[in-house]
């Protein structure tokens, strides 16, 4: 035995109103106990069918490249890049958020000259900004935008920027780590080339996978590339011979994490189970109904009016009220975790998530409660109730 102490892991349960992970489903729960199979299994490679299928099914997209990277959300955005980015390329990126900000960093490291559409932490993207930055140069390989940026609540309209890149012959990236399974996203009706999201968060699924899906307009790039794609793991040419059937066969790439594609098989089953579409309508009333309550306690909304996301909310944290205290007694009280703010935000805001599994009336309702409660221990005040009141009328409408 080792001399060193360790612990039985028993975690607590948590409610998870945070920015992510949501709270899996028990069946989610009970397929990772399902056996483990090796990742070149017959039966293995009906499940990778079924995940990609279902994939397409939430994505809304006919693209054959449609699959999970065995890696989180961090991994789809540098695959995203390093497959369509080279060095001397230039990319239009926003600049208005934690997630944003990452794009531009990676894309710096890989030798691309960026140009950052800069906007208030909390405010879009407008179009004239998009398309004035894809003017400014001869060509722009490539368009990037958060469609729902997580550090901020901003949901950023993607119609207008889509048209912008065909019309500007751009690549477009979209960032859906917070949105897909939750908010509305058509891939092929939008005209989106390249998109990734995470397993954790709307579909409610633990995390460690982030699927992506690529259109063949983006995949005719690839051969044309002056320079091999600068990551072995994340390339999606060499991804694809595993997770698409050539001649009948697929290609070892890595060894895939069979548990984890139990359950995002299990959480996509789930939504389709559910629809789409209802999914997308109780993640909105959800939203509005958190929303509304947290106004009827005076507390204002970070994100900017009529572009918020349902998803997740981000409110700021008002003056005299300690941020890290009141985070400490939801989990300690309650078991309710939320987030922090992060960078700019750090000590100005809450986050807080309502995706998948979690956006509940229930969940909605106890966290009014708790915050009232805590609030008002920090010398808060607001009319006893009014938070629970108005959230209720939101959901009854």
């Amino acid at each position: 035995m080792p001399s060193f102490p360790y612990q039985e892991i028993k975690p607590p349960q948590r409610i998870l109103l945070g920015p992510g992970p949501s709270n899996v489903h028990p069946r989610v729960q009970q397929a990772m106990m399902a056996p483990v199979l090796g990742h070149m299994d017959p039966y293995f490679y009906t499940v990778m069918e079924d995940i990609m299928n279902l994939l397409r099914y939430v994505f809304r997209t006919k693209n054959e490249l449609t699959f999970p990277i065995s890696a989180t959300g961090s991994a789809g955005m540098e695959a995203g890049l390093c497959n369509f980015l080279e060095p001397g390329d230039v990319a239009v990126i926003a600049d208005n958020g934690f997630f944003a900000e990452r794009m531009i960093n990676i894309a710096l490291r890989l030798g691309v000259e960026v140009i950052r559409l800069d906007a208030e932490w909390g405010r879009i993207i407008e179009p004239e900004a998009i398309e004035a930055a894809l003017k400014s140069r001869k060509k722009v390989k490539l368009l990037a935008l958060v469609h729902a940026e997580t550090s901020t609540g901003v949901l950023q309209p993607l119609g207008e920027a889509a048209k912008l890149a065909r019309q500007y012959d751009a690549l477009l990236l979209v960032d859906a780590v917070t949105s897909l399974g939750g908010h509305e996203l058509a891939i092929d009706d939008w005209g989106i080339d390249i998109c990734y999201s995470g397993s954790q968060k709307c579909i409610s699924c633990p995390p460690g996978l982030s699927p992506i899906t690529v259109n063949q307009k983006a995949m005719d790039t690839l051969p044309n590339r002056s320079h091999a794609v600068p990551s072995y793991y994340f390339d999606l040419s060499l991804l694809s011979t595993y997770w698409i059937r050539d001649k009948g066969q697929r290609a070892y790439h890595h060894t895939a994490p069979a548990c984890m594609f139990y359950a995002l098989h299990e959480a996509l089953a789930l939504i389709a189970e559910e629809g789409l579409e209802t999914r997308i309508q109780r993640h909105l009333k959800h939203g509005a109904a958190l929303q509304a309550g947290l106004e009827a306690m005076g507390l204002a909304l970070h994100a900017q009016a009529g572009h918020r996301l349902s998803t997740l909310t981000t409110v700021c944290i008002p003056e005299d009220v300690d941020d890290a205290r009141i985070r400490q007694r939801l989990l300690s009280d309650y078991n309710i975790e939320i987030g922090g703010g992060l960078g700019a935000l750090k000590g100005k805001v809450w986050r807080i998530g309502l995706m998948g599994y979690s956006s509940t009336e229930q969940n909605i309702l106890l966290f009014l409660s708790a915050l009232e409660r805590l609030l008002a221990e920090e010398g808060y005040k607001t009319e006893t109730g009014a938070g629970i009141t108005a959230a209720v009328q939101s959901l009854r409408k």
